[in-house]
């Protein structure tokens, strides 16, 4: 276990030092490589590291993590994000990616108080008042995983209807946003079918993907998790 400062600096000399052993010229490259095909819209989790969790390199994938993965229309850091990545760095693919186990998603289910985090939570408590009849007509041990998926649904609805994503499909730029959920408890992505690559389709994948998670949770809890799983 790190115990100080001190030893983060000396296991990143170690790393360092070890990565251009093994790849001579690693660091050099790096220095050249920023373009990214991918952006990642994450969980600040410590427990989803986006590039390990893809197997890509320094520099294959754009980040933007917050508290329980929102994406909100008036939160300039994660639209400058995403404006940088579309505009600026030509992405192809964005990925909304929750998790299953976040706090922020348990918090907002439960309705706990936190302090100020409880101003950011609130955006999920209103997905989960949303879908309200969904959630409650799931067994009470599945409904936060549900509403992870939900709250990533709907996330990529917001990114979708950006103004950032809505002027790049008008001017026909090829980016698609798709809506993934981590599994901690096994370290599997797994696709949520809400893939959206122009605002003609969203509202026909919307209602899909939501109808999706209700079948998904209710096969799990119904003994049906060995045959039926998220792909």
């Amino acid at each position: 276990m790190t115990t100080s400062l001190q030893d983060l600096f000396a296991h990143n000399r170690a790393w360092a030092a070890q990565m251009e052993a093994e790849r001579p010229g690693f660091f050099t490259g790096l220095v050249k490589q920023q373009t990214p095909r991918y952006m990642w819209i994450g969980c600040s989790d410590s427990r989803v590291p986006a590039n390990q969790i893809t197997g890509l390199e320094p520099g294959e994938v754009f980040v933007h993590r917050n508290v329980a993965n929102i994406v909100v229309h008036s939160d300039l850091n994660a639209l400058s994000a995403i404006q940088f990545a579309v505009e600026r760095l030509k992405v192809k693919d964005i990925m909304v990616v929750g998790h299953y186990g976040c706090s922020g998603v348990q918090a907002a289910l439960e309705g706990a108080r936190i302090g100020l985090a409880d101003n950011w939570l609130r955006h999920i408590q209103d997905v989960r008042h949303r879908h309200r009849q969904l959630l409650d007509s799931l067994p009470e041990e599945v409904r936060a995983q549900a509403l992870c998926d939900i709250n990533v649904i709907e996330q990529v609805v917001n990114v979708s209807v950006s103004t950032v994503m809505v002027d790049a499909w008008a001017r026909g730029q090829e980016v698609t946003v798709h809506g993934w959920a981590f599994g901690v408890h096994d370290g599997l992505l797994q696709d949520l079918q809400m893939s959206v690559t122009g605002p003609e389709q969203l509202d026909v994948l919307y209602s899909k993907a939501i109808d999706r998670v209700w079948d998904v949770w209710m096969a799990r809890v119904g003994g049906g998790a060995q045959q039926q799983q998220l792909v």
